[in-house]
């Protein structure tokens, strides 16, 4: 469980690190993380602020499974530890079903840019994260 938790760490941080790039204006694929409709414009327009907020929750639940696999001394409250550990794969899980049109593996739109890397990397990178945290709750 030591090793799952803190893979899964190193990814969450990753992905803060990412969005913590976006949110002080770094560009770095930040188009190709955006969903277009089928003309191409983007179906979503998020602000600096957000990506910081993305950022924040993605570190939180590095933290969280840091704190789970005992790498650091000391223990999360009990309603954290709880709930955490089926709220976060529970967030990843239903973003990689997605929301039918646009993301996700059944998204109806897949022709655009951001729909294959959706299909080739994000939706996939999402049911990754939802069944290692799952087996992780599993385990305690």
């Amino acid at each position: 469980m030591i090793l799952v938790s803190i893979s899964l760490s190193l990814v969450l941080f990753g992905l803060a690190i990412i969005h913590f790039n976006w949110a002080f204006g770094g560009k770095f694929g930040f188009s190709e993380a955006l969903p277009t409709n089928k003309i191409g414009q983007k179906v979503l327009n998020p602000k600096k602020i957000h990506s910081l907020i993305v950022a924040i929750l993605f570190s939180s639940f590095a933290l969280f499974y840091i704190f789970k696999s005992d790498l650091i001394n000391g223990s999360l409250p009990g309603r954290i530890a709880a709930y955490s550990g089926w709220i976060i794969p529970v967030i990843f899980l239903l973003r990689a079903i997605g929301d039918f049109k646009y993301v996700g593996f059944f998204k109806s739109i897949k022709q655009s840019k951001f729909a294959k890397c959706d299909t080739i990397y994000f939706s996939p990178l999402c049911l990754l994260i939802a069944v290692l945290g799952i087996v992780i709750k599993l385990m305690d």
